[in-house]
């Protein structure tokens, strides 16, 4: 998939969203999250696995939680922080891209 094709798709993702929370595609329909936002909101989703996965540890070292639910804690916080990466990976690579067009 190239960059272009995953802006399109991008597009009209957010333009379908767009069109059933106000109902229209025009400025004044109601807007969604912003990209800003939708960062924000992973980056605190990984903060809440992250400190349940070390509650879960604290607990287990107390001897109060049993060891499937570290590992599975640990398991969410590994894949929340992994998607985070990859989201982050792909913003500097069409940031790079931006900056390699000429003007």
């Amino acid at each position: 998939m190239t960059p272009l094709a995953a802006a399109k798709a991008y597009g009209a993702a957010q333009s379908q969203a767009l069109k059933g929370v106000g109902g229209g595609d025009g400025p004044e329909a109601a807007q969604g999250p912003g990209f800003a936002d939708l960062v924000r909101n992973a980056i605190n989703d990984v903060t809440q696995t992250s400190k349940a996965a070390e509650t879960q540890i604290a607990a287990q070292v107390a001897g109060k939680a049993e060891l499937i639910d570290v590992v599975t804690a640990i398991s969410a916080a590994e894949a929340s922080l992994e998607t985070v990466m990859a989201v982050r990976d792909q913003v500097i690579a069409a940031y790079q891209e931006i900056m390699r067009m000429p003007i």
